[in-house]
């Protein structure tokens, strides 16, 4: 299979990446190691090529109304420059995806959707948007897209355009110039930190990654993206959310808003498990020593498995083991404690809240 590559992809080699291949890309792991990277980004800046990422220009008549149908978000909360991180749901209830909407205004509409599931999402909006009302166009593999983050990270983009960047509110967004280059600016992120994630042409991308690298910002690798994403308690999708796992389950309730007149598909489930209960939750759990639980690994109480640890790590801010897992309802509360198995043995787990870091 031929991996495609990003309009980065030959910085990245020229600065000594360790390539490997993620849905369907071929993508930097890491620069100059995954903790010496995760560190830069919690105390500096830090820059990750995102270009796989699934990018979809939305725009015709009343746009953010169909839409209102495939999440369960009321997005007319929203506004022009304003942004809503949200759930694609099947009829069960179910996540087919977590993306971002941005509202642009005049019924134009950017969603930002996971790389592994670019495709499968690009169907289900086309089979349930008018396509008589609202246009898609796909701009995955014509786009650059880069994210900018931790505490240093919007003094350095300041440098690169003359747009005010301190009115841009978190999940807010706006159209600036970065060395004459148009881009799309919007402070939003998967790191727990403040920063911003650029979209730009390949050529622009280009320049601002070597300004930005001129400046000191350390490029970064998916390695430590996702040992920062899971201090923040992020959720990955296909590990900690996917198709069978429900908003409400995954302790996404703050973005379902039933309250919103408008139907949405899923809803019936997830206004009975909100009714009811649900029956299982996704907790953050704290191990001790080196005892990493990763992913599938067993969770056990009273020597009975009840539960599967969807991601762990060592939390290189923290200094132990952090992980998250489905556990029964009455197990996922703050300070019970369950045990995970690692290689046949066992070891104590602690639940604790969520996010596990937090920036100050």
């Amino acid at each position: 299979m031929t991996l495609l590559k990003t309009p980065l992809y030959k910085l990245c080699v020229q600065q000594a990446a360790r390539m490997t291949a993620f849905a369907g890309w071929e993508m930097p792991v890491q620069f100059s190691g995954i903790q010496k990277e995760h560190h830069e980004v919690r105390q500096r800046a830090g820059m990750f090529d995102i270009s796989h990422m699934g990018k979809f220009l939305l725009s015709g008549s009343n746009t953010l109304e169909h839409l209102q149908r495939l999440v369960p978000s009321d997005l007319s909360r929203l506004s022009p420059g304003k942004a809503q991180y949200t759930v694609l749901l099947n009829p069960k209830g179910g996540i087919i995806d977590d993306l971002i909407i941005y509202d642009q205004g005049e019924d134009r509409v950017t969603l930002i959707v996971n790389a592994a599931t670019t495709a499968k999402d690009k169907a289900w909006l086309l089979e349930h948007l008018p396509e008589t009302q609202v246009q898609l166009n796909d701009v995955s593999q014509e786009r650059a897209l880069v994210a900018v983050q931790g505490p240093q990270a919007v003094a350095k983009l300041q440098t690169l355009t003359e747009t005010d960047l301190s009115q841009v509110g978190r999940f807010g967004h706006c159209q600036a110039q970065l060395l004459g280059h148009d881009a799309f600016m919007a402070r939003t992120g998967y790191t727990g930190e403040d920063g911003f994630e650029l979209m730009l042409d390949s050529q622009a991308a280009a320049k601002v990654w070597q300004a930005l690298l001129a400046k000191d910002v350390t490029p970064c690798g998916l390695g430590a993206r996702d040992t920062l994403r899971l201090e923040a308690a992020m959720a990955l999708y296909g590990q900690d959310i996917n198709d069978d796992t429900t908003p409400l389950e995954a302790g996404l309730s703050w973005l379902v808003h039933l309250d919103k007149p408008q139907d949405f598909i899923g809803r019936r489930v997830l206004e009975q498990q909100k009714a009811e209960g649900v029956s299982r939750r996704l907790a953050g759990l704290q191990l001790e020593d080196r005892n990493i639980a990763r992913h599938d690994y067993p969770v056990l109480a009273d020597g009975k498995p009840v539960g599967i640890v969807t991601s762990g790590t060592l939390s290189p801010t923290l200094g132990y083991p952090v992980a998250l897992a489905y556990l029964p309802a009455e197990l996922a509360k703050v300070g019970q404690t369950v045990e995970v198995e690692i290689r046949q043995k066992f070891f104590p787990a602690q639940v604790v809240k969520r996010p596990f870091y937090k920036a100050s």
